[in-house]
């Protein structure tokens, strides 16, 4: 009897132990500038959760650091912001105040001084991609990693994507094609087996990310995503702290 209570109590430890952690990622805008914002939560004991992540200006492509939380009631959101990753003992750059429910994510926000600056909007619904049409061939890199992308698209419709990089000095790299077309609500997404991309809209940008492609790059290597404007060019996606 006495093994029984030990091991339900260490098997409903266990499970009250385990946290329910989610990412959401939001398109919108600060201000007048457009901007990308991904957040990684982790619920409390009492309903409320504990969130930290970052937002991103396009196309300055400035990143601010977030932390805070979010009521149980309301969804009554606050986010201390800063320059670093580390924000405590760090003087904030500004405060995002709002609310975050029902998929949106709106409010005020404030300078370093308690000042209103501006007012945002975020929504995890992406825009529909099922009109987009476009033919794209372009490179990105910088002095360690190289990425070469093209794709075809016609009417929200895949006709052709393949996706490349080079890692030095190792000399790795990764290789995608042959993708299938599968349904996909606020963008497109392209999969084969575990890997999948994903093209999404944010402002005058199409960000497109691959996850679970390791199965088709070298041990080093990984495919860093990029963001493609209206002429076609192509960037890393690889913010600056300013």
């Amino acid at each position: 009897m006495r093994g029984l209570l030990i091991f339900l109590l260490l098997h409903s430890t266990a499970i009250f132990s385990q946290e329910k952690t989610e990412s959401r990622e939001l398109v919108g805008h600060i201000g007048s500038r457009d901007a990308l914002l991904v957040l990684h939560a982790t619920q409390r004991p009492d309903a409320g959760w504990q969130l930290a992540g970052e937002y991103l200006l396009l196309p300055t492509m400035t990143r601010r650091f977030l932390e805070g939380e979010r009521s149980p009631q309301m969804g009554v959101t606050t986010l201390k912001e800063g320059s670093t990753a580390i924000l405590f003992g760090r003087p904030a750059t500004g405060e995002l105040r709002g609310t975050w429910s029902a998929g949106a994510f709106k409010g005020t926000r404030y300078g370093p001084g308690g000042q209103e600056r501006e007012r945002f909007e975020f929504s995890e619904e992406f825009r529909a991609m099922d009109a987009y049409s476009a033919a794209v061939r372009c490179d990105a890199a910088d002095e360690r990693y190289a990425s070469s992308l093209s794709y075809a698209i016609e009417a929200g419709r895949l006709k052709a994507l393949e996706w490349n990089s080079k890692l030095a000095p190792s000399g790795h790299t990764c290789a995608l094609a042959n993708l299938a077309q599968q349904p996909f609500s606020g963008g497109l997404r392209l999969a084969s087996g575990a890997c999948s991309v994903t093209l999404r809209e944010v402002g005058e940008y199409v960000k497109v990310a691959a996850e679970g492609c390791t199965q088709y790059c070298g041990s080093s290597a990984y495919l860093e995503p990029l963001l493609v404007d209206r002429r076609g060019h192509c960037r890393l996606l690889r913010p600056e702290a300013k």
